[in-house]
């Protein structure tokens, strides 16, 4: 563990992560994604974490706020319970094929693709308006989907370090026809096995900050259901936007570790 996690929990340590926590939360509830993209740059950006740290900090993070998310979307009957495991358990299987390939494939190539695929989602989004009736009908068909998307995003999740919502959203709605609200609350509970069984490897391999992990997702239960709400209050074209601009963020960043990627 690096000095960062083990030096006196200060002042300052605790306020930031509670702020982290906060910001993480708001974006989890209104987007349906774990918040890692907000809390492990800034848990290297101000606390000094490394990567490997920062992330398994956010994973274990993600657990209470996925599981305060799953509850508020729930409440409004916008969460798909057996697609969300059907999803989890494709995961599960593709962060292992993930994590294998990671030594095999060049990632500055990977990244550059992915920042193609959220470009091609963002413009889509202009165009595509979720229905807020949509629901997930479940088949024999949309089942093997389900768990194939799953796969494919335990793939990259596992290469690139990506959060699954940032993946399974966009897909739920653009390629089955599903509500925003629905895609969101599914998402949410899909993090939720996934990231339990990501923290019990972190915490054996000792790449977690229990501390931390505790005051951030603790502050982001607080600001995970205000998200949830603020997403069924604005219109389906509002946050077809707002998630647009989310996922604007994370490909510039993708660019930027890719450019970085191809300097070395």
């Amino acid at each position: 563990m690096s000095e960062a996690a083990v030096r006196a929990r200060t002042p300052r340590f605790i306020v930031t992560c509670l702020l982290v926590g906060a910001l993480a939360g708001l974006l989890s509830g209104l987007f349906g994604v774990g918040g890692g993209t907000v809390i492990v740059p800034l848990l290297m950006l101000i606390l000094g974490y490394d990567q490997r740290l920062a992330a398994g900090t956010s994973l274990a993070a993600i657990v209470p706020t996925a599981t305060v998310g799953v509850i508020s979307y729930a409440v409004h009957g916008s969460v798909a319970w057996i697609p969300a495991l059907l999803l989890a358990g494709g995961a599960v299987i593709g962060a292992q094929v993930g994590t294998w390939l990671l030594a095999r494939l060049p990632i500055t190539v990977l990244r550059w693709g992915f920042v193609a695929f959220l470009v091609v989602v963002i413009v889509s989004l202009f165009f595509v308006i979720p229905s807020r009736d949509a629901g997930l009908p479940l088949t024999w068909l949309t089942g093997i989907a389900l768990v194939v998307l799953g796969v494919v995003t335990g793939i990259l999740a596992g290469l690139l370090g990506v959060g699954g919502g940032v993946i399974i959203v966009p897909a739920l709605v653009l390629l089955f026809g599903t509500s925003d609200l629905l895609a969101k609350g599914t998402s949410l509970l899909m993090m939720i096995p996934t990231a339990v069984s990501g923290t019990v490897g972190n915490v054996r391999r000792k790449n977690v900050d229990l501390v931390a992990a505790a005051l951030v997702g603790g502050a982001a239960c607080a600001t995970t259901a205000v998200g949830a709400l603020i997403a069924t209050l604005v219109d389906p074209f509002v946050g077809n936007m707002l998630f647009a601009a989310f996922l604007t963020v994370i490909a510039v960043q993708m660019a930027m570790r890719a450019m970085r990627g191809r300097r070395r």
